[in-house]
This record gives structure tokens, C-alpha cells and sequence, in this order.
């Protein structure tokens, strides 16, 4: 045993070491043993004081020894890559391996890797990463921390209100009085094409995001710019509310601004909030969410029903908070740093377009959107159309259905906002402890579906009171953890904000969905049962169809292998 190698083990010159350590000896000859206690055993002890075990070059077979300097090898990035050397690496797997710890989730380190098996949840492996450190490199501290929590809270919170009060509410209502025979095909079609604008600036403006240099970081002008064009394009569909062409343009104008916000601003959460608080935030961001639409129905309600004063209100209130949340939010996060010495790809057209290029080799990441695609879909499938749902479901063939549909969803909104807001509240902090996100998800989406169907077993105002309080039980729990599993089934740390900005497709495609099966469901049962106004009949179907696609979306997120 030579003790000068064995002193140099950890030192740098493991290789070097280890061959000195090994014996001189046949490999194909069996080592030989020492008995437990032996005098060969402590004078191996001895020779190498704190090791309790025999010699190190029988310890480990050649295999083994071959293994430990592959995992060795160095992580050559942009800024440690010696002079003249090319960028390509010898070992692509561990760049990818190491490239995805950084700020993806352990235990989808491996989602890169073609061929690669899931992680073992139990390996030392997980712990490669510290958990303290955003995907950024930063370690925020807790006051930090709390600071972006909040900025994601209120801007849900706020951002939520206007949104559904107008898209559920106020908006439904300004179509029915251009043309009350097309309310639902109108409202589909804006829905449809707004949808499509949105689903375009998320992507690009994600990726430009990406691409940022300034001295106020990547995502900060984008926010602060997208929320200022939304709230300018809301204010104007005011000026415009007899025109349906008019209404069109500028709502998808505002759809437009809203997801120039909104792409920078999800990225966020995957550049600056470590893994460690990533559930509790989500949770948080949920929460406000939650809150936030469910206040956005009592809003919108309430304004509804004070005639067309209310309604002009309502849009001046989308003008004032979207134009100013950008800012205020950026105000009370910690200020983004400069990144105008970040190196980045040269911006070109076909880089631009590239960033439309979903990525490979992420299985999981595709279940994540298409489930949440899914489950968005049959919520908006309802939701989109609670106003048309109340007064030609519930109260069908009511004179005073229109009144009694605004007081309805009020007190359908009151419910929803305490039994969402106590499961988001409840469901970040636990998933983060039992280290889930998967199974909650799928189970969540499942109890929305249960809600769904209590409409179709009581065909009165209680049937939507229980829809209120079970589906708003399941879409509360679902909105607190739902980012957190997208965050972690992100494939590339480099290219959050474009593939977040895909997973965010959800959000248009599910718009798009909602309006589109509702609206065609409507125009069906109408041209069968040939009538021109709406059955009840047509939001019975609706019910069914989005109970069916709701549990789909549960199957495709339990299909996720990586993620608990």
C-alpha cells in the first residue's frame, strides 16, 4: 500500500492515485479476504487512518473506476470554456445531466437524455442541486423570496378580477345586445381568434424575452409593456360596444398585450424562485388566481346587474389594472439585475422561428400541456358561458332569468372563492412536503369533474351552488400546483421562457376549445331541435362533454413518469 497515493485520493490526482493503489496482481485471480477483525484488516486500517475498509483497488471493480472519472468530467459552460477550444463537449449526456439540474427538477435531470431511465427518487443524485439556488444562480434570501411571492399573488389576484368579469360577464352581455339570436357563435368566434393572437405573443414574446439585454434585466420591460398595451385596448372596446367587428379587434389586441405580460412573467417564476420554495409560491400564485376569478364573477355580477353604467365600469376597471400591474408588481419583487453582458444567440428570422420548434425528447412535458389543455378546456367550456348557462338552463322560460342569473353567479363566485382559496392555500405547502405534484393534479382535475356533474343530477340553482363548491374545490387545488409541475417538466433551463411559453399554449388552447365546443354544441342541438333561441338541452350536453374531456386530462397527467 502506498501511502503518498493514498493521500492524494480527493486531492485532484484521484487517476493517478488509484493506479498506484492498485496491486500488482492478476485481475482475473480473486482478491484475497481478510476476516472481520483480522490483523490484515487493521493493518489496513492503519495504513489509511479513517477508512474502514480493505484495500481501495479491490473496493471497486475497473467498470466502476471507469465510472467515477466519467461522472469527474468537467461542466464546460460559455464562461469557463478555454481559448480556442470548440463548444461541443465529449460527453453530451453529463453536459445535458448537469445542464438540467442546475434549475430543472431532480427528478427530471435525465428528461434530455435520449434513452435515459427515471431517476431514483431515493439516489444521492437528487442532491446535486442545491435547492436554495434559482434557476438564475441566485440565492434569494427568505425576505426575497417572500417579496416574489407576493408580486405573484397580487398580480393574479388583480389581473383575474377584470379578466373574467369581462370575458364571463360583461363581454357575453355586450354581444347578446348586438345580436341575442348569435351571442354564442359571436362569442366563440372572439374567444377562437383571440385565442390564436395570444397563442402567437406567448411564444414569440417568450422567446424575445429569452433573447433580452438591458440593464433592467429580460422580463421586466416586457411586463411593465405588455400590461400598459392591455389596458389601452380594454379601454377601448368601451368606446365600441355596438360594433362587433370593432369589439374583436380590440379584445385580441388585449389578448395580445395581456400575453406580452404574461410570457415574461410565468418565466419568472422558473428563473428567480428556488426549487425548494417553487411549490409554495406556485400555491400562493394559484390561490391568487382562484381568488381572483372567482371575485372577478361577483364582480362582473354585480355590474351586470346596474345596466349599461356597470357594464362602461367595467371596462374602465380593466384599463386602470392592467395598465398599472406591470409596474407595480416589478416594484415589489427584487429588481431584476442587468444582464446586458449575458451572452445569447444572434437574433434572426429563423431564430424566431425555431422558437416555435417545441422541444424533443420530452414525453412529459407534452402529457403537462395536453392535460392541462384538456382541463382548461372543459372549465372554460362552463365558465366562458355561466351568464348564457344561468339564464337559459336555470331559468329557462324565466321572464326575471336575466336578474336572477346575475344574483346566481354571485352567489356561486362567493362560494368558489372560500373553498378555493382554502384548498390553494393547503395544497402548495403539502405537495412540497409529501414532494408530489403529479397525483394531486390528476385527482384535483377528477373532483372538477365530479362538480360538472352535479348541474346534469339537479337541474336547478342548487345543482350550480354544488357545482360552485365542488369544481371550485378541485380547480383551487389545481391552480396552486399545476405551474410547479410545469416548472418541473421543463427540459431546458435555457429556454425556459419559450417552453414555458408553449406549456402557457393551454391557456389560449383551452380558451379556444371551451368557446369552440360550446358555441358548435349550441348551434347543433339548435339546428336539430330547429329553434333559434337555446335550448336547455345544449348546456346538457355541454355538462356531458366537458365532464369527458376533464377526465381525459387526469389520465394524460397520471402518464407523466418523472414527476411524483
Amino acid at each position: 500500500m502506498n501511502d503518498d497515493a493514498s493521500d492524494r485520493l480527493g486531492t485532484g490526482n484521484d487517476a493517478d492515485a488509484r493506479e498506484e493503489l492498485r496491486p500488482a496482481v492478476d485481475p482475473s485471480e480473486p482478491a484475497p479476504e481478510a476476516a472481520p477483525g483480522s490483523t490484515a484488516a487493521d493493518e489496513d486500517r492503519e495504513a489509511i487512518p479513517g477508512i474502514e475498509r480493505p484495500d481501495v483497488g479491490h473496493a471497486f471493480t475497473q467498470q466502476q473506476f471507469e465510472s467515477v472519472d466519467k461522472l469527474g468530467e468537467p461542466f464546460i459552460t460559455k464562461e469557463n470554456r478555454p481559448e480556442g477550444s470548440p463548444e461541443t463537449v465529449q460527453n453530451t449526456d453529463v453536459q445535458n445531466v448537469v445542464a438540467a439540474t442546475d434549475s430543472g427538477a431532480p427528478a427530471t435531470a435525465l428528461s434530455s437524455v435520449v434513452g435515459a431511465e427515471a431517476l431514483n427518487t431515493e439516489s444521492a443524485f437528487n442532491d446535486m442541486r442545491d435547492p436554495m439556488a434559482a434557476a438564475d444562480g441566485s440565492i434569494p434570501t427568505k425576505t426575497e423570496v417572500v417579496r416574489l411571492g407576493i408580486g405573484f399573488t397580487l398580480s393574479a389576484v388583480l389581473c383575474a378580477i377584470p379578466w373574467v368579469a369581462l370575458s364571463s360577464i360583461i363581454l357575453p352581455a355586450v354581444l347578446e345586445n348586438i345580436n341575442a339570436g348569435a351571442k354564442e357563435s359571436m362569442l366563440g368566434t372572439i374567444n377562437a381568434v383571440g385565442s390564436i393572437v395570444a397563442l402567437l405573443a406567448n411564444i414569440i414574446f417568450g422567446t424575445l424575452s429569452d433573447l433580452t439585454r438591458s440593464k433592467w434585466g429580460k422580463r421586466t420591460p416586457w411586463i411593465i409593456a405588455g400590461g400598459i398595451v392591455a389596458g389601452l385596448s380594454v379601454g377601448a372596446v368601451s368606446l365600441v360596444q355596438h360594433s362587433f367587428g370593432a369589439v374583436l379587434f380590440f379584445w385580441c389586441m388585449a389578448q395580445l398585450g395581456y400575453n406580452v405580460m404574461l410570457a415574461p412573467f410565468v418565466a419568472t417564476m422558473s428563473d428567480r424562485v428556488p426549487d425548494k420554495f417553487r411549490g409554495r409560491v406556485s400555491g400562493f400564485y394559484g390561490a391568487g388566481i382562484a381568488a381572483g376569478q372567482t371575485i372577478g364573477s361577483f364582480v362582473g355580477a354585480r355590474l351586470l346587474a346596474q345596466g349599461q353604467s356597470g357594464m362602461d365600469a367595467g371596462w374602465v376597471m380593466g384599463l386602470a389594472v392592467f395598465a398599472l400591474i406591470g409596474i407595480a408588481v416589478v416594484a415589489i419583487w427584487p429588481r431584476e439585475k442587468s444582464n446586458e453582458d449575458e451572452p445569447r444567440e444572434k437574433f434572426s428570422l429563423r431564430m424566431l422561428l425555431l422558437s416555435f420548434r417545441p422541444p424533443r425528447h420530452a414525453p412529459d412535458f407534452y402529457y403537462a400541456l395536453a392535460g392541462r389543455t384538456l382541463m382548461m378546456g372543459g372549465y372554460w367550456m362552463i365558465n366562458s358561458y355561466q351568464l348564457y348557462i344561468a339564464q337559459d338552463y336555470v331559468y329557462a322560460g324565466d321572464p326575471d332569468g336575466g336578474t336572477k342569473a346575475a344574483a346566481l353567479i354571485a352567489t356561486m363566485s362567493v362560494i368558489t372563492l372560500i373553498v378555493s382559496l382554502v384548498a390553494a392555500l393547503g395544497a402548495g405547502p403539502l405537495t412540497d412536503k409529501i414532494g408530489m405534484r403529479k397525483v394531486p393534479v390528476a385527482l384535483a382535475s377528477c373532483m372538477f369533474a365530479l362538480g360538472a356533474a352535479m348541474p346534469l343530477l339537479f337541474h336547478s340553482a342548487v345543482g350550480m351552488y354544488l357545482f360552485a363548491a365542488i369544481a371550485g374545490l378541485g380547480y383551487g387545488t389545481y391552480n396552486a400546483i399545476d405551474q410547479a409541475l410545469n416548472v418541473s417538466v421543463l427540459p431546458n433551463p435555457e429556454e425556459a421562457g419559450k417552453d414555458l411559453g408553449i406549456l402557457n399554449l393551454a391557456n389560449t388552447l383551452s380558451t379556444v376549445i371551451g368557446s369552440v365546443f360550446t358555441s358548435l354544441i349550441v348551434v347543433i342541438v339548435k339546428s336539430v331541435m330547429g329553434v333559434t333561441s337555446t335550448p336547455s338541452q345544449a348546456y346538457t350536453v355541454v355538462f356531458i362533454v366537458a365532464i369527458v374531456i376533464v377526465l381525459i386530462a387526469a389520465w394524460l397527467i397520471v402518464r407523466i413518469k418523472k414527476v411524483r
